[in-house]
């Protein structure tokens, strides 16, 4: 065979056949891009931490239910100034959220007021869902595996703030507090449910405790607000004391970077 010929029967190699990675056999691959590629951004940007926040992409400022955008918007602000004025050489606290509208707009947009550092983990969906364009743009990801985009909501969250919303924010709500309660996280999350009324409609976890299903101790893996004020105040005295405290463990007060986390997940 000549070298013509070698040259047009020679096979591309695997990391650059596009053909291969879209196949079945190389989904352990995409899945690991997944985990791989975020985890460098992240070591790039000295992110150490986040504070999530989930809620409906269908709740916007001047809706019925818009009052939750803007204090969505005003307590990531807040958030983002106290955690701007901590002294340390890594982004600590940072507002991470899903990426899309709604809600997680409101977040993002908040810790941008702030002049802050912003992160959106968005999924791609048969109906389009396009990055907020409040987030910062090195922290803009894109996953197609929902549990991939799960699990970095879980791994750097030191707390999480669920406003109302559907489907999508119940789910994320209930795995990380399966996650809590299981102690998979092997770390304390703060979770703050925001809209007390709202929550206590959706959910009734009284009843839970009352046929067994939860321990009544499991209530004690969340706090309600209904003001960013109150909130804060959560927020700040929780991540005070598990993380910023003098006498915590250096292993949960000091990381590095998100590769040695202390988490179980």
């Amino acid at each position: 065979m000549n070298n013509q010929n070698q040259a047009r029967y020679r096979r591309p190699k695997a990391y650059k056949n596009e053909r291969f990675l879209d196949s079945a056999d190389a989904r352990p691959l995409r899945i690991l891009s997944e985990y791989l590629e975020p985890l460098s951004h992240f070591r790039r940007e000295k992110i150490r931490d986040t504070i999530v926040f989930f809620g409906s992409a269908r709740l916007h400022e001047d809706g019925p239910m818009g009052k939750y955008y803007s204090e969505a918007r005003e307590l990531a602000r807040l958030l983002t100034e106290w955690s701007n004025q901590l002294e340390n050489t890594s982004r600590r606290f940072v507002v991470c959220t899903g990426g899309g509208p709604g809600i997680m707009e409101a977040a993002n947009r908040g810790a941008q007021d702030a002049n802050g550092k912003t992160v959106g983990l968005n999924i791609g969906l048969p109906f389009e869902q396009l990055p907020n364009p409040f987030i910062t743009p090195e922290l803009s990801f894109e996953f197609h595996y929902f549990f991939m985009r799960k699990f970095w909501f879980a791994y750097l969250a030191k707390a999480l703030v669920v406003f109302p919303g559907g489907f999508g924010t119940l789910d994320e709500l209930m795995e990380l507090l399966t996650l809590a309660q299981t102690e998979k996280l092997a770390k304390k999350i703060i979770i703050v449910l925001y809209g007390t009324s709202y929550w206590r409609e959706i959910l009734n976890f009284e009843a839970l405790v009352r046929h067994g299903m939860i321990s009544e101790e499991d209530l004690d893996l969340f706090q309600f607000a209904d003001d960013p004020q109150t909130a804060l105040r959560i927020l700040q005295d929780g991540l005070r004391k598990y993380y910023l405290e003098p006498g915590v463990p250096l292993p949960e007060r000091e990381m590095e970077t998100p590769a040695i986390a202390k988490s179980r997940i």
